[in-house]
């Protein structure tokens, strides 16, 4: 009776290894089946959030300001040079005549004066003279969705914190200097990071003042601290990455 048992789990063992060899494709086809189940069970916020910069659906002047802002950074972070823009001969060489020459360059987008305010003012380092830049808004408006895609959009890797967890001031200077010292290090593709700190208006006021110094640290400062032979200094030095704070409105 043993052997009987025996030979027909063998025979039960070989047809299914037969059959499962024979048919791969239910196997493969049980993937797509699962991500359509989580899919279906997701919220709605999660499956038809924007991914992509001509998805966005808040207002294209802050869209574009925001762009702007983070591409100032491209000197600093990926080394690239600002493109000079070339004027166009036609327009200046043959001007409207019913509109004189100085008239002309009144008449400017207001994204356009933006743009220009922003290129301007750039530091010795040729960092942007506005180091973090501020979203504002009601809750529910898209404002971290934004800063996401953006900094998806300008290759950056976006790492975001809340500001209200980490209620100790170094717990919180230490996330910051994290963040904005190191590339990220998950997958082939090393991307610089751009920290996203939510709900800043929540941050006590000691952390903000962690932040501050940071924002108005000198290159000075690490290479002081660093000729006494302290190694606590190593984190002195300029701030190389953007910053993006969240915050509502009160």
């Amino acid at each position: 009776r043993r052997r009987v048992l025996e030979a027909s789990q063998q025979l039960t063992e070989i047809i299914n290894s037969e059959t499962s060899a024979e048919n791969p494709e239910p196997s493969r086809e049980a993937e797509p089946a699962d991500e359509e189940e989580s899919a279906l069970h997701c919220l709605w916020v999660d499956k038809f959030t924007p991914r992509r910069y001509m998805e966005l659906l808040s207002d294209d002047y802050t869209n574009r300001c925001l762009l702007k802002w983070l591409k100032l950074w491209d000197t600093v972070v990926f080394g690239k040079e600002k493109a000079v823009k070339k004027a166009k001969p036609s327009a200046e060489a043959h001007p409207p005549s019913n509109q004189p020459k100085e008239q002309q360059s009144k008449w400017k987008t207001k994204v356009q004066l933006t743009e220009e305010i922003l290129e301007a003012e750039l530091d010795q380092h040729k960092r942007p003279k506005y180091k973090v830049a501020l979203l504002c808004g009601p809750p529910g408006l898209g404002k971290t969705t934004l800063a996401h895609v953006i900094a998806k959009h300008a290759g950056y890797n976006a790492v975001e914190m809340n500001a209200s967890d980490d209620r100790s001031p170094e717990v919180f200077r230490t996330r910051i200097e994290a963040a904005t010292q190191m590339k990220s290090v998950l997958g082939a593709n090393e991307k610089p990071n751009c920290l996203i700190i939510d709900e800043i208006d929540g941050a006590p006021a000691a952390s903000i003042n962690v932040l501050l110094n940071i924002i108005h640290r000198k290159d000075g400062e690490g290479e002081a601290a660093a000729g006494t032979g302290r190694r606590r200094r190593r984190e002195g030095g300029l701030l190389l990455r953007p910053i993006i704070c969240i915050c509502n409105d009160q």
